[in-house]
């Protein structure tokens, strides 16, 4: 069962790998039908992330031409052979088929290949920030093997998976120091982390907070060369290091989430980040939304490192003067 099939839409797409801003395009296209086990929604929000630009370069395995956007919230209008536990009507957030698709999320409708409902008191701009932040801050937790009375180093509290991951470690019962900017440093410290600035001087300044080396290091900023200060930290261990975002460039022997166990996701985790969310209890920043056709001023902003906070793209948001 299906609403009436709307036959264009428009998506943001490239046909060629390279820098975003070259290979990138706003286009007419058709609308895509989901396959078995999957669901269509009509987009309601789709948040931005820095992987999307590595979707460009061609980094992540998928055919072209090929779609950007992988946070997505909506409502389902078209169900896939064999799906069971959503309907036509109904507001689902999730990642879409980025691989099998020739586009993604950024895009009037999308094709999602996981999702979970959105639940009663969470909007679906909120739904769409959660995904890639949720899912990565999980992983690499797990990965660390974080447990309670531990304490951890978050390097990029003010990235969207830093600011997860402190939330989550802080469930755990860990300990977090977190580096940030001024922008979350306040909100940081409400949330229960100890905090301090990047730059000269970390090393140390972490080690007096910690009373000692903390037992484990996330890496979650978008900066590289500082993994061997990061190992410093840790007394010279590599292997309590996780960086998701600087892939040992140093051959220190850092693990990386892009690397360890296969990067087995865990879109498990999506549904109860999302209700703690609904209750108050979780969240992701949001610091600005745009309209399709304001799509390029949206991702300047990500990739020079302004957003301070989650961009969305709004599709039925009207595009703004300037």
């Amino acid at each position: 069962m299906s609403d009436p099939e709307p036959a264009r839409m428009r998506a943001l797409r490239f046909h060629a790998h390279g820098e975003w801003t070259d290979v990138l395009r706003l286009e007419d296209v058709p609308v895509p039908a989901p396959r078995a086990n999957q669901i269509r929604v009509r987009v309601a929000a789709c948040a931005l992330n820095p992987m999307d630009w590595v979707l460009c370069l061609g980094l992540m395995p998928g055919s072209l031409p090929g779609g950007v956007g992988l946070d997505v919230a909506g409502t389902v209008d078209a169900v896939g052979e064999g799906v069971a536990d959503v309907g036509v009507g109904e507001r689902v957030f999730g990642v879409p088929d980025y691989r099998g698709q020739s586009s993604a999320g950024v895009a009037d409708r999308a094709v999602l290949a996981v999702w979970e409902p959105v639940p009663e008191g969470l909007d679906l701009l909120a739904a769409a920030a959660l995904p890639m932040a949720v899912e990565t801050a999980v992983r690499s937790l797990d990965l660390l093997d974080l447990s309670a009375g531990q304490t951890l180093l978050v390097n990029g509290g003010g990235t969207m998976v830093g600011f997860a991951a402190v939330q989550m470690a802080l469930m755990r019962g860990a300990r977090v120091i977190a580096t940030a900017g001024d922008t979350f440093a306040g909100r940081l410290r409400d949330l229960g982390a100890e905090v301090t600035a990047y730059g000269d001087g970390m090393v140390e300044r972490v080690r007096d907070l910690a009373g000692g080396a903390p037992d484990v290091a996330l890496h979650t900023a978008l900066v590289t060369g500082v993994l061997p200060d990061l190992v410093r930290i840790v007394e010279g261990d590599p292997r309590r290091v996780m960086s998701i975002s600087d892939f040992d460039e140093h051959g220190l022997g850092v693990r990386t989430t892009g690397l360890e166990a296969g990067l087995v996701p865990r879109y498990d985790a999506l549904g109860r980040f999302a209700r703690l969310a609904a209750e108050g209890r979780f969240t992701i920043p949001i610091a600005r939304t745009f309209g399709m056709e304001d799509w390029r001023p949206a991702f300047e902003a990500i990739h020079g490192g302004q957003a301070h906070g989650k961009l969305v793209i709004l599709p039925d948001r009207a595009a703004t003067a300037g």
